[in-house]
């Protein structure tokens, strides 16, 4: 009986020692003081082309991985807060603004000239993100009116835009947070997904709502950002962004496509208003409070840094945020 203890307990110590060891230590690195005030929007489309965009109807683009950056100002639109920008290529580029008018511009030449594509200005119109399934099918979704979600989509890369047939009903007092444009994504099966918060706080896939275990019941409170590795495999985060460091509720995992989702062993160190994957067990989320990492899938979270952000972009393991006057990089630094 003696062996077989001493031998169960060093396998366990073993195995406890080795993912010790494996645990990757990431660090942010600073690469730009940006002329902006707050950038909430960050399109990547490769791993040196990245756009981003914010206040005062400001937007950026690198082609050097970070290194450089062009800094625009969209004619006509310099009191705008671009929260949303989808990039398909260096040279083209959607922008569309959070608040009443609402708008949506298109360059095609790097910024150069822009082509006002939309334009609404119904009382309370309020638009949050934007997400394409491919290079011309896209929708952009906004708070409710008249008691339903505003969706609107494209079948033409942006170029023209129409209300959806079906606009999915919300409950009093929910809505949708623009903090990132990451409140809205598209599994690879091309279904569009969001969610949502304030006194209710549910997850949409297509047309149907699920229930879960959020913060929500307050206007402050709920999910602010969804992402998914793959068509089943995703996560939350939100929270309460005016308490936030509180840590209950604020993040939930789903491994069957969004049907059930459960809470992290350990969840982030606060509210957080961007989650993604870096690999398939790799994710980082980030909120004003700080930034953090999961090397398990999301099940524990651990704080990198204190510094925090708004907005969050990966790509084939790069990863960049950006929040307040600045764009940075999480790098990976070895083994601890």
């Amino acid at each position: 009986m003696y062996k077989r203890n001493y031998l169960f307990f060093t396998i366990a110590f073993f195995l406890f020692i080795t993912h010790a060891i494996a645990q990757n230590t990431y660090s942010i690195h600073m690469l730009e003081n940006p002329p902006i005030k707050s950038i909430r929007g960050m399109s990547v489309v490769n791993d040196s082309t990245v756009w981003v965009s914010g206040t005062e109807g400001k937007v950026g683009i690198t082609t050097n991985g970070g290194k450089d950056w062009k800094w625009i100002s969209v004619p006509g639109y310099d009191t705008l807060d671009w929260r949303t920008i989808f990039a398909f290529s260096s040279e083209r580029a959607l922008l569309l603004n959070a608040g009443e008018p609402a708008s949506i511009v298109l360059t095609t030449n790097a910024g150069k000239t822009w082509q006002t594509v939309y334009h609404n200005d119904t009382k309370g119109i309020f638009f949050d993100g934007m997400t394409f399934k491919n290079a011309r099918e896209g929708m952009a979704i906004g708070d409710p009116l008249n008691g339903k979600f505003t969706i609107i989509t494209t079948h033409d890369g942006g170029l023209s835009w129409q209300q959806a047939k079906q606009q999915p009903v919300a409950k009093e007092g929910e809505a949708i947070f623009a903090a990132s444009n990451s409140s809205i994504t598209t599994l690879p099966d091309g279904t569009a997904c969001f969610v949502t918060g304030g006194t209710a706080s549910r997850f949409f896939k297509g047309e149907k709502p699920v229930n879960w275990s959020m913060i929500q019941g307050r206007s402050g409170t709920g999910a602010f950002s969804v992402a998914f590795y793959n068509q089943l495999k995703g996560v939350a985060v939100g929270g309460d962004y005016m308490n936030d460091t509180l840590t209950t509720d604020n993040c939930l995992l789903t491994t069957d496509g969004g049907l059930h989702w459960k809470k992290p062993l350990l969840p982030p160190c606060g509210y957080r208003s961007c989650v993604k994957y870096i690999t398939s067990e790799i994710l980082i989320a980030t909120g004003p409070s700080g930034t953090d990492l999961s090397e398990d899938g999301g099940l524990h979270w651990k704080k990198i840094s204190e510094v925090g952000f708004n907005v969050i972009t990966t790509y084939n393991g790069k990863v960049w945020l950006a929040g307040r006057a600045r764009i940075a990089e999480a790098v990976a630094t070895g083994k601890k």
